[in-house]
């Protein structure tokens, strides 16, 4: 019940929240060179549970003192982190040359922050992702929205305004020239229409009686079987000449519980785009497609990786959005500097409401060398495939060598009373 409290209690109340400035924040190169800039107001309204089965919500804005420890800039993709106490804001940007866009905000929020999340029943950390419509931004220009744009998902609801970002600087100064979202942009009222007045013909002609009609029986349609998705491509670099330092290959498909109606989706890997980052101890995989955000964090300790948080935001076929994240996971694991793989289908349960299946399933988010997989270490499905014929094998062979042996202790005997007849 307490996954919808933030949404009721938001629209419900009509919260509006007023700030009395915005968060600015600069983010330099490796040259020291300013490549992202950045002016903004968010607020967050986020539901938790309380000890006791108690449902509470939390609300609160971005604060003017935040660090932007993890923010990241290249000549493709830029990422925008903002941190606060214990919290963070991101946006992911791609660059395609011409324009550039945001490909996913990401919020985190550290439960076990009591004065932000007084009596929480849970002390980890949870994620959130949504799908903006930045898109478009013409090179070299910021992207101004003075309109609010509300996100929405069970848990949490954030509110952007004032927003004024530039994800790629390439003189080093601010910028000086803006792209207006089209909240911004007032549209063109339509010319007035008139109408004729029109004099209905005086007729004496008789109307026929209308013709009793049946309506049809409507019939259910079965639902298709899915095939099997596409396999994508998948790598980051980091930078334009760079050699990978993550790469990934496999089919997606998502199972999505709604209310009492239950559907699966494939994830199409064409025309997707792609962005992340790669760290000594956490990597980021980012995929957008016309219908849905996927955001994989991989995490090692050392020894082994595997994938720790999985974050999926989409619109369903009939247009409902959806939200579905979980940040304590323990898949596809391997040892840092292999390769885990599965060419099986798989399928794992996320949340309630969500099932991810994975097809010719291949990942690498650490110890990359030369742009390639290292050897794979195969998940279980995978290696009994392997033992079901090398065991058909051995006992086809232990039944040929019992078939000898009753073959040639037989003959010994019949050789035997053959003397004794003598």
């Amino acid at each position: 019940m307490y996954r919808y409290a933030a949404v009721v209690l938001f629209l419900a109340s009509g919260i509006v929240f007023q700030l009395s400035h915005g968060v600015e924040v600069t983010v330099s190169d490796s040259e020291g060179k300013l490549c992202i800039y950045a002016n903004l107001m968010v607020n967050f309204s986020v539901s938790y549970e309380e000890v006791g089965n108690k449902s509470s919500t939390a609300e609160f804005e971005l604060p003017s003192k935040v660090t932007t420890e993890g923010s990241d800039c290249n000549v493709t993709s830029s990422l925008l982190k903002l941190n606060f106490g214990g919290h963070t804001w991101s946006v992911n940007f791609t660059n395609n040359g011409d324009k550039y866009q945001a490909d996913s905000i990401t919020f985190s929020y550290d439960l076990s922050n009591k004065a932000v999340f007084p009596n929480a029943a849970l002390n980890e950390t949870l994620s959130v992702s949504f799908k903006p419509e930045i898109t478009g931004v013409a090179k070299d220009t910021c992207y101004s929205c003075k309109s609010r744009d509300t996100f929405e998902s069970d848990t949490v609801n954030q509110t952007l305004w004032d927003v004024l970002i530039q994800a790629f600087v390439s003189n080093n100064s601010k910028c000086e020239s803006f792209t207006s979202c089209a909240a911004d942009v007032p549209s063109p009222s339509p010319p007035p229409t008139t109408h004729a007045p029109t004099t209905a013909p005086v007729t004496n002609a008789t109307t026929a009686a209308p013709t009793p009609t049946t309506t049809p029986t409507p019939t259910t349609t079965p639902t298709p079987t899915l095939p099997t998705p596409a396999v994508g491509v998948y790598s980051i670099k980091p930078d334009v000449n760079g050699t990978a330092c993550l790469l990934a290959n496999f089919g997606l498909r998502i199972g999505l519980k709604q209310a009492e109606k239950y559907q699966e989706m494939n994830f199409d890997p064409n025309g997707t785009t792609t962005s992340g980052k790669c760290g000594d101890n956490s990597s980021d995989l980012v995929l957008v497609s016309k219908t849905m955000t996927i955001m994989l964090t991989f995490t090692n300790d050392t020894k082994k990786f595997r994938l720790h948080a999985l974050n999926i935001t989409g619109k369903t076929s009939s247009g409902v959005v959806f939200s579905e994240a979980n940040t304590n996971l323990s898949l596809w694991e391997a040892a840092v500097g292999a390769s885990y793989m599965c060419n099986k289908e798989q399928n794992y349960t996320i949340t309630s409401m969500l099932t991810l299946f994975t097809f010719n399933l291949r990942v690498q988010p650490f110890g990359v060398r030369k742009g390639v997989f290292s050897t794979a270490e195969e998940c279980q499905t995978d290696a009994e495939s392997f033992l079901v014929p090398i065991a058909v094998g051995v006992a086809l062979l232990v039944l040929i060598l019992i078939v000898l042996m009753a073959y040639f202790i037989g003959r010994k005997r019949n050789m035997a009373t053959g003397y004794e007849s003598f």
